[in-house]
């Protein structure tokens, strides 16, 4: 009898306090910071294949001119820590029409190039190398990080001032935010103008621009709940 009485008692203090429980107005807003700047950095992703009808000439090939590649790359005074192997691959390719199996071989390089001003050479030099083929570049910034920061607190001023407009409309004010999240979808830098054959005329005509660097822009995104007084 006493532990019913005392379960009937503890559901009674439970169902007063529910009651006592106000839900806390609020207002919900997004608020967006952007940021825009010229990159001062290139992602470069170059490879080098070969193909043949033997596997260990195909792949002595590929291995001769990746050590020139690489020996092209350090002459640029890039850092080694600045450019790495990224994939090698050997694999058949056999041809049922014909009949005849040959084989590819490939090194991927990735080239982080802290001057822009050097790509145009850099791509010269490597194309005249053995790179035949550019699988990637991506523009960066060396001051993302901060500039990020500086983005959030855009994104959370412009939370703020939406809450504002929307409490004034109502004639009431917001008080202090309870909640923030970040809806950021990540960093995605904008393509650039892929590169393309260096053309030199025979009496020595100025290199062609192939690089289009345009801006970077770092936005981020912010849902805030302010209370609403």
């Amino acid at each position: 009898m006493k532990k019913t009485a005392l379960i009937l008692f503890t559901m009674f203090s439970v169902l007063m306090q529910a009651q006592e429980i106000k839900p806390i107005p609020t207002v919900n807003v997004a608020g967006e910071g952007k940021i825009k700047i010229v990159p001062d950095q290139v992602a470069i992703t170059i490879g080098v294949e070969s193909k043949g009808n033997n596997s260990a000439e195909v792949k002595k090939e590929n291995d001769t001119k990746i050590d020139a590649v690489l020996k092209s790359i350090k002459k640029f005074a890039i850092a080694k820590e600045d450019f790495q192997t990224a994939r090698v691959a050997l694999y058949p390719n056999y041809d049922y029409e014909k009949k005849k199996q040959t084989y590819t071989a490939s090194q991927t390089v990735e080239i982080l190039l802290r001057d822009l001003s050097k790509y145009d050479a850099l791509m010269s030099e490597l194309t005249t190398t053995g790179v035949n083929r550019i699988d990637n570049v991506v523009f960066k910034s060396s001051q993302f990080k901060q500039l990020q920061s500086e983005a959030r607190k855009l994104a959370v001023k412009d939370a703020k001032t939406k809450a504002e407009d929307f409490a004034a409309g109502l004639g009431q004010k917001i008080g202090k935010a309870v909640s923030i999240s970040d809806n950021s979808q990540g960093y995605e830098p904008p393509r650039p103008v892929m590169y393309k054959t260096m053309a030199m005329a025979a009496d020595g005509a100025a290199e062609r621009e192939t690089l289009a660097p345009g801006e970077l822009e770092v936005v981020v995104n912010v849902n805030v709940s302010f209370i609403l007084d």
